[in-house]
């Protein structure tokens, strides 16, 4: 009993030793406060000159230590800032996701939505590119939008978006003329539609109508032809596009225009002279 009884003292022993250790191994000096506005202060005078990467990592360093959670926010959305400013945008994303998770309550979220807003935005291809940056940025700008109707941030946001909206039916008229050119008329058709139906207040809905009246003309589809075109000309009577569906679905429209622009020009050449002549005569 005797000899277990010292065992259960020695195996005491060793844990309050061990206890001991790990108390001194997880002990951490508090940290430095002059030492975190130092670094805080060396983050400002890095963006000021400029230097937007090691500006971004002092922000960081003096994120982790300063005292108050409004400063330590403000320097984890200035390291956010600068990383955009260079277009690092996985970094700059990365920060701000940190950022709404630690301080969700920040007086500062309006901004920090729009900056997240901005990266996907920038980071927008052409219309021969892939869709996903696009639907992604266009998603995210309209909640912003929903959140905020009314402040500064949205009105930019909302001219950003008509460009997207741009963009997209870009890119459905890009692929439309792709499947147009190999005689895929069925997808050329579909995505035609799409614009008709979803970006019709883009710049791309004449061109769209014009090439879905193409399509019907070509496959014989005459009454789609001039259903389309009459929709083409109700609406941009006076563009391009519409001239060249009057020009497909009527013969006679080339020979027509030739004599209309001849005679414009016969009358206006008439008035030059009749003009110089009073000038003379004065």
């Amino acid at each position: 009993v005797l000899k277990m009884y010292q065992k259960l003292i020695v195996a005491l022993f060793y844990l309050l030793v061990l206890l001991g250790c790990s108390k001194e191994e997880v002990s951490v000096k508090p940290p430095d406060i002059n030492q975190s506005y130092k670094i805080y202060e060396e983050g400002l005078d890095a963006m000021k000159n400029n230097n937007f990467f090691y500006a971004a990592k002092k922000f960081s360093e003096a994120e982790k230590i300063l005292p108050q959670i409004d400063q330590a926010a403000k320097a984890l959305l200035m390291s956010g800032f600068c990383y955009y400013s260079i277009n690092f945008y996985d970094e700059a994303s990365f920060n701000l996701e940190i950022y709404l998770k630690k301080y969700p309550a920040s007086k500062d979220l309006e901004y920090v939505y729009y900056l997240q807003a901005l990266i996907y935005y920038e980071q927008i291809l052409d219309e021969k590119k892939d869709l996903g940056p696009l639907l992604t940025s266009k998603k995210i700008i309209k909640n912003y939008i929903k959140k905020y109707p009314n402040n500064e941030y949205s009105l930019d946001l909302k001219f950003k978006l008509d460009l997207i909206q741009n963009q997209l039916a870009a890119k459905e008229v890009y692929v439309a003329k792709y499947y147009i050119k190999t005689q895929k008329w069925i997808p050329a058709i579909n995505r035609l539609k799409n614009v008709v139906n979803y970006y019709d207040e883009t710049v791309y809905i004449e061109e769209a109508l014009h090439r879905l009246v193409e399509i019907y003309y070509n496959l014989g589809l005459i009454d789609e032809a001039q259903k389309t075109a009459k929709t083409l000309g109700y609406n941009y009577n006076s563009s391009e596009w519409y001239e060249n569906s009057y020009a497909l679905l009527n013969k006679d429209y080339a020979k027509e225009k030739s004599r209309l622009e001849k005679d414009s020009k016969k009358k206006e050449s008439g008035l030059i002279k009749r003009t110089i002549n009073k000038i003379l005569n004065k």
